[in-house]
């Protein structure tokens, strides 16, 4: 009988090793746009349970188990997942990417994900509140000389939009074109009067469009497409 208890117990406890040994203390930083911490951004661990929120830093500590997978979620951002396996030790980068509507940049400063300085820095926004956009002839005059870092190059219908500090991975320096949701060859067509809003993204902000955003995106919103 006392072999047979102190089986029980031997089991308990070798049981008790093999469950901590496969938790796992992972910490991290999460950021978005170029490279802007990320604060308040709740991050949970799907098998252990645990639930933390990032510090002003977007700095992180969590437990998990292993195979556990990291969740990143945030009211102004697309959703995150990491996978936790042997390749990750013990730390995890995570950039997870805004989506930059004028009601979003208001909540993003609102919620305290970002300070709002770094915000603007980083995104640069022209809505109607600005001016009126039927006062300008073309897309292109539109924009040019009015969004800090912003530049359009040519004339007419070759102009292009080019956005300083972004690194070209082809010959065209020409930003890249949303319109609507949708990428486009050329904005050319749109008129000035039918714009709601536009926004220019670059550096780490544009990656959510892979290499055709290396050049930085002229994200473009229509009042046709607002409604």
């Amino acid at each position: 009988m006392k072999t047979y208890f102190f089986s029980i117990l031997l089991f308990v406890i070798l049981a008790g090793f093999s469950t901590n040994a496969q938790t796992r203390i992972i910490e991290g930083q999460v950021t978005t746009l170029d490279n802007l911490p990320v604060a308040n951004f709740e991050v949970h661990a799907k098998k252990s349970g645990a639930g933390i929120s990032t510090d002003s830093l977007g700095r992180f500590s969590i437990v998990t188990k292993e195979k556990d997978v990291l969740l990143f979620k945030g009211k102004v951002f697309r959703n995150e997942r990491v996978r936790i396996n042997e390749k990750i030790i013990d730390s995890v980068f995570v950039h997870v990417n805004f989506i930059p509507t004028p009601e979003n940049k208001k909540r993003a400063v609102g919620y305290g994900y970002v300070d709002e300085n770094e915000l603007i820095n980083s995104i640069s926004h022209m809505g109607p509140e600005n001016e009126d956009f039927c006062n300008y002839s073309d897309i292109f005059e539109l924009i040019r000389g009015r969004l800090p870092g912003v530049e359009v190059r040519g004339g007419g219908q070759n102009a292009e939009v080019v956005i300083r500090g972004t690194s070209s991975l082809n010959l065209s320096s020409c930003a890249l074109y949303v319109v609507d949701g949708v990428v486009v060859r050329s904005i050319s067509h749109i008129s000035p009067c039918h714009v709601a809003s536009i926004d220019v993204i670059k550096d780490a902000g544009s990656s959510i469009y892979g290499s055709r955003g290396a050049n930085g995106v002229v994200l473009i919103e229509t009042k046709r497409g607002g409604e």
